[in-house]
């Protein structure tokens, strides 16, 4: 009997192995998006299965009781799939956006300082740091500005390229 469940569990893993790469496509396609919002997750019920059948294994091999290790199983089962499904909200909440790639809105109102002075009219260069990425980008202004200074962006002109308008010297 206990090989049964340690089937039940390597079932579970197996299927949380397939979540971790089409989970968002199962949910979907499962309807486990409609029924349970984003609690509700193709990981969470792999990971209850897999806790549920290695849990049951392992309480059947140390005591002979079907009953209490099923019981035992289930509990951490749904212990491990909460904890799946509380794991899967969390990395798909969108307020966490900020730890991820640096986007152009990202840049807007971040300050940085001048490392090639900014002619009138031309081109110069400032060092940013955005959600701990530095980055180098060219930057243009109304007027021009000193290698040293600190400057804030107020637009995004390209990929490369921001607006920048004067700030306060920095401190050496």
């Amino acid at each position: 009997m206990v090989s049964v469940f340690l089937i039940v569990g390597a079932v579970g893993a197996g299927l949380l192995l397939v979540a971790m790469v089409v989970g968002d496509l199962l949910d979907g396609v499962l309807g486990l998006d409609e029924v349970g919002g984003d609690f509700l997750s193709f990981a969470g019920l792999a990971g209850f299965v897999g806790a549920l059948g290695f849990t049951t294994a392992i309480v059947l091999s140390l005591v002979d009781h079907l009953a209490l290790a099923i019981g035992i199983g289930v509990v951490v089962g749904l212990a491990v799939g909460a904890l799946a499904a509380w794991l899967t909200v969390r990395l798909k909440d969108p307020s966490r956006d900020s730890d991820s790639t640096v986007r152009a809105h990202h840049l807007v109102g971040a300050t940085g300082r001048v490392v090639h002075p900014i002619p009138a009219g031309g081109f110069g260069q400032v060092r940013i740091s955005v959600h701990g990425h530095p980055t180098m980008l060219n930057a243009k202004a109304d007027e021009p500005i000193a290698a040293g200074r600190l400057v804030q962006v107020i637009a995004v002109l390209s990929p490369t390229s921001v607006q920048v308008r004067h700030g306060e010297p920095l401190e050496p």
